[in-house]
């Protein structure tokens, strides 16, 4: 059966395989920082699971380290030339979305037909994590159809890997980071602070206002914190389940999934989700560092009202 430990290997190997390219890139003048940084992250996924807390704890101090003296840097070694990208975008055209497409749709089937499909009785993935599982094999297959398109270099994937993970530096870890605080601060009753200051100051007493807080509630957190997971279980804790599902019988799954998106709502507003919004303004050379969330907090606001309406007209009807 396939878990979501064997996803983690893969990554940890792609990791770890950017090290490798880091250490033998000479043109990168912090390329031992670099070395370092994805390496320890490569140890994190390959081993995280058999090392103690402890150990993983002073692993992520080490990669702060990496990150924190002299920073991180890039190299200048590309798979192919400019020249070469642009003559091989002209030859395929549109043809090139097939790759970037196929993830969506395999990820989508493998979530439906992956629950069905059993040998010997046992289930081919962990159903618990299908979708995870299902986008991780959805890769495999892109990367695959693309190599067989464009027939690149062998090497090219994992240089243009180091490439991107280079140019985004220490943003790159940062969604993962944030999730382990959110459910820290679940740990540490951050929730029942959250619920006890919203029931002071908000008529919680009507179920459309709370579900309006919650909702409102999840896009602020993830405003302040970067990300969606790290808001989640503090809201859910605080406000959701005790007043949402307990106190108003509401749905749990379809709380769950709408006020995620409502999160996601937050993340479009926010610097602090730096690898959604300040790394492509970097990478595009844009004059304002701001421009990509300027031009996203209206469909954000849109979106998080639609969310808002979606709930209240969908987790109680049950």
């Amino acid at each position: 059966m396939i878990t979501l430990e064997h996803i983690y290997w893969l990554t940890g190997l792609m990791m770890g395989a950017t090290a490798v390219v880091n250490w033998r890139d000479h043109s990168n003048p912090r390329r031992f920082n670099n070395t370092a940084f994805w390496g320890i992250y490569a140890v994190t996924f390959l081993a995280g699971t058999y090392l103690p807390d402890v150990v993983s704890g002073f692993l992520v101090i080490a990669m702060v380290l990496a990150a924190s003296i002299r920073g991180l840097g890039q190299g200048k070694h590309e798979s192919s030339s400019r020249q070469q990208r642009e003559a091989s975008a002209q030859r395929w055209g549109n043809k090139l979305f097939i790759p970037a497409l196929t993830i969506p749709l395999i990820t989508v089937a493998g979530t439906i037909l992956f629950k069905r499909i059993t040998i010997a009785g046992a289930p081919v993935v962990d159903v618990k994590q299908v979708t995870v599982i299902s986008l991780a094999i959805a890769t495999v297959v892109a990367l695959a159809i693309g190599m067989t398109m464009l027939k690149p270099p062998p090497s090219a994937p994992i240089i243009e890997a180091r490439r991107l993970l280079d140019a985004v530096g220490w943003a790159a870890v940062l969604p993962q980071m944030l999730a382990a605080l959110g459910a820290l601060f679940a740990i540490a009753g951050v929730g029942e602070v959250v619920s006890g200051l919203a029931q002071r100051w908000i008529p919680l007493d009507n179920p459309v206002v709370v579900v309006t807080t919650y909702a409102v509630g999840m896009a602020l957190f993830t405003i302040v914190m970067g990300n969606a997971f790290a808001a989640f279980p503090v809201m859910t804790a605080g406000i959701g389940l005790p007043l949402i599902v307990q106190k108003f019988g509401g749905d749990p799954t379809i709380m769950a999934a709408i006020g995620m998106l409502s999160g996601f709502c937050g993340t479009l507003m926010t610097p602090m989700a730096a690898n959604f919004n300040i790394v492509p303004t970097a990478l595009l050379e844009l004059p304002d560092e701001y421009a990509v969330i300027k031009a996203q907090i209206p469909t954000a606001v849109m979106l998080l009202g639609a969310n808002i309406l979606l709930m209240n007209l969908l987790v109680f009807g049950h």
